[in-house]
């Protein structure tokens, strides 16, 4: 059965980072005495040491060890045996073609899906999805394939935007681009909202956090989505 923390941030504006969410991951990870961290996002282009030690300074507050895959001798290794994942936020594109590109694809994938916890946030979230198309990130990279793991029958928007009434901005908001995406394919898209996330039990995907997603259907009005529903509904 599959076991998915989907979140749409790291930090929400004025709290620590994850602490928004500290309750729900100690739980996520009770029965779990090792995370194994992918930081191949590269946030601000840290490296991978530096993304790992910032990750495992907010882990040790929880009480939850955590070490990086790219801290094995054996990656494909590591993944295969792997009590559970956290993939971290950063460059979308990035993160999925060092997967693609180091043989972790198809591992991570059955792995999951066959019950090993995944908890993803920003592009860790985006991979989560059918395909990275709704990332918000610029493609620095370019991966073998747009394909992402798809674990839930839908696409993530990552820290969505709402418009700005008085903005001056003139270019397109998010609404206007995901409009976009489904002018070439019909693949749902939840935007998720800073500091909501997706709790993913087998089939069942409940909305959590304190603010409501948006849900885009391609030939359909989006619909304001509050916390606590099920999008196994939608």
């Amino acid at each position: 059965m599959k076991n998915l923390l989907i979140f749409s941030t790291t930090t929400v504006h004025g709290s620590a980072p994850l602490s928004y969410a500290e309750e729900a991951i100690k739980a996520f990870f009770r029965d779990v005495k090792t995370v194994t961290f992918i930081p191949f996002a590269r946030p601000s282009g840290i490296n991978f040491d530096q993304y790992t030690d910032r990750t495992k300074q907010i882990f040790d507050s929880f009480g939850i060890e955590l070490v990086g895959i790219h801290e094995s001798n054996d990656v494909l290794e590591a993944a295969k045996t792997a009590e559970a994942f956290f993939v971290g936020g950063g460059n979308t594109f990035l993160l999925l073609k060092t997967i693609y590109d180091l043989g972790l694809f198809d591992i991570i994938k059955t792995t999951v899906n066959s019950g090993t916890p995944y908890m993803g946030t920003s592009a860790g979230s985006n991979l989560t999805g059918q395909t990275v198309n709704n990332t918000n990130d610029m493609p620095i990279v370019y991966p073998s394939s747009f394909d992402a793991f798809g674990f839930v029958p839908f696409n993530i928007n990552p820290h969505y935007l709402d418009p700005e009434p008085n903005s001056t901005h003139m270019g397109e908001t998010r609404e206007t681009r995901i409009n976009e995406f489904h002018t070439q394919q019909d693949i749902p898209v939840i935007g998720l909202r800073e500091g909501s996330w997706l709790d993913v039990k087998g089939n069942d995907m409940i909305l959590n956090g304190n603010l409501n997603a948006r849900f885009f259907k391609k030939d359909h009005a989006p619909v304001e989505i509050s916390p606590g529903f099920n999008f196994r509904q939608a």
